[in-house]
């Protein structure tokens, strides 16, 4: 039942048969009922569209660790503890090349750095005074850009007591349908022709660019986004070794610059012609 007219703070009632009131206390059975309802709300996010291009993507990286020779143990594994896709195709790749431990590991590394500013920018949207900050730092595990891009466009639409266990039911269950997908798809992916395999790969880095795009606030970040897409495959040919590094930190420091010494000396001017 809807009470939306006596509770603002609350989407439904905690039982269909109980009237909200202003003043009305909710008991711990409400209090639980409610932590449930939103939990299932976050787990109902595993049938939107970034979840489903992502489980498929996942199909794709079974067939590519099959293929590298990693075992389906090993695979599971990953998926669980490292759980960002590129991170691991990053190491699976590193690993059937034969390189060092210390190196796999710096790589996976500087990948997941990349993780930092998402989880900054969702941690205060869900911290309320009384959040412990070890909830934090677990639900920290399961930011990658599928999860980030579904708390931007998801969160401000759920109660702010309640985005922790919201967001919670969304990372757990996308992490263990995906690590499920890994262990049945391990094996069966060798029956599909090559170019299949690879189109379902190939979903995860098309719809990272068009979620990336699609929800950057700032025109820096756009901007960062475009030199980041035309640097990278000519670093790929100039040095294929650092292409990612030298196209992302360049790209970014670049943007930057720009938007630092001319975009933002140009918006006075332009405002100042508008106003006039």
């Amino acid at each position: 039942m809807q009470c939306r007219a006596h509770c603002p703070a609350l989407f439904v009632c905690a039982s269909p048969h109980t009237l909200c009131h202003p003043g009305m206390s909710m008991s711990p059975s409400s209090d639980t009922r409610l932590t449930l309802f939103w939990f299932l709300s976050g787990m109902r996010g595993i049938t939107s569209l970034p979840a489903l291009i992502l489980m498929t993507s996942f199909v794709g990286f079974s067939a590519f660790a099959f293929e590298s020779g990693i075992t389906r143990g090993e695979a599971i594994f990953m998926t669980i503890s490292i759980w960002a896709l590129p991170a691991k195709m990053i190491l699976v790749g590193m690993m059937a090349s034969g390189a060092h431990i210390a190196a796999c590991f710096l790589a996976v590394t500087l990948s997941s750095i990349r993780m930092m500013p998402m989880v900054a920018s969702i941690v205060p949207e869900m911290r309320t005074e009384k959040t412990p900050t070890w909830v934090l730092l677990l639900l920290s595990h399961f930011v990658a850009i599928t999860a980030w891009v579904f708390a931007i466009q998801r969160l401000k639409d759920v109660p702010h007591e309640h985005r922790t266990t919201f967001f919670a039911g969304f990372g757990i269950t996308l992490t263990l349908t995906n690590t499920l997908i890994v262990a049945v798809c391990y094996g069966v992916v060798e029956t599909f022709p090559p170019v299949v395999s690879g189109a379902l790969f190939m979903l995860t880095p098309v719809y990272f660019l068009a979620s990336i795009w699609a929800t950057a606030r700032q025109t820096v970040v756009k901007l960062a986004f475009v030199i980041g897409v035309i640097a990278g495959p000519v670093m790929a040919v100039l040095e294929p070794d650092f292409d990612v590094l030298y196209a992302g930190i360049g790209g970014g420091t670049l943007a930057y610059l720009i938007d630092r010494f001319w975009m933002r000396k140009r918006r006075p001017a332009v405002e100042a012609g508008d106003a006039s």
